[in-house]
């Protein structure tokens, strides 16, 4: 009998289940959501996601590049981005767990003081624009500059950037510390991040308004997206990401996110 116990327990040990891993889908050179070393604040976000759940956390590297949903989730390399924003069509998205908004980023000793699009210095600074490519696709701030006639002050900084380079959209952000432009409207999070490491004290500074005509908001909810037919993981994340609702702010505030309340309708 004690043998026959003993065999049994090594047949157990033996097939004992490997241990749950989260599949997640990131950059490995985009500072300050992810890298390669786990650096970024959604490494960070992951890895607190999969402690709460009694998971390990296991990456598909993948640049983000047009295309980066289709030949991560729909492939299925990996089940989880962890920055999307909230509601995108092709995703099943957790409930928000930050927001933010597109920032004017200027260096502090200029005392320039914009805030809203409709400030007429804008029609005379160097401005810094996000890019992605054609213009039909672009960040709203960059329609919204076009919209008002801003377009020959304006210098086009390209989200994906030179990949060879470390954290290649940081350059916009680069720009405004060299004062190669006199202004930036950048992302956020983003801004925050590398104005903290900039030379030159940096200033950032909430667009107004909030909405530029009904298609171009500049404020989003960000959420960690899945596959649209696996709403039980979803639904598992968005149970860890309200059980640790305080660990996720205090890791936002460390990276310098800047969080903006549900603007007025």
């Amino acid at each position: 009998m004690r043998l026959a116990a003993l065999l049994l327990l090594a047949l157990a040990a033996g097939c004992s289940p490997k241990p749950k891993v989260l599949r997640v889908c990131a950059d490995p050179n985009n500072l300050p959501f992810s890298d390669a070393r786990g650096e970024g604040f959604e490494n960070k976000l992951a890895e607190l996601v999969a402690d709460e759940l009694g998971m390990t956390v296991e990456y598909t590297w993948w640049a983000q590049r047009r295309g980066y949903v289709r030949n991560t989730l729909k492939e299925g390399q990996c089940d989880v981005w962890p920055g999307v924003a909230t509601q995108v069509e092709m995703l099943a998205t957790t409930q928000p767990y930050y927001r933010s908004t597109y920032v004017f980023l200027t260096r502090a000793d200029r005392h320039l003081q914009l805030a809203s699009l409709d400030d007429p210095q804008l029609r005379t600074l160097r401005i810094g624009v996000q890019m992605i490519g054609d213009d039909s696709s672009n960040t709203p701030p960059t329609h919204a500059l076009a919209r008002r006639g801003i377009v020959q002050n304006v210098r086009g900084y390209m989200l994906y950037g030179d990949y060879a380079q470390p954290n290649p959209p940081a350059e916009i952000v680069r720009a405004v510390d060299r004062g190669d432009v006199d202004v930036a409207v950048v992302w956020g999070p983003l801004a925050g991040y590398f104005a903290a490491r900039a030379e030159h004290l940096l200033t950032l500074t909430p667009v107004t308004p909030w909405l530029d005509g009904p298609q171009w908001p500049m404020v989003f909810d960000i959420s960690m997206g899945v596959r649209k037919d696996d709403l039980e993981l979803r639904d598992r994340i968005d149970e860890a990401l309200v059980r640790r609702a305080a660990d996720v702010q205090a890791l936002l505030k460390a990276y310098g996110v800047p969080a903006v309340a549900a603007p007025a309708v």
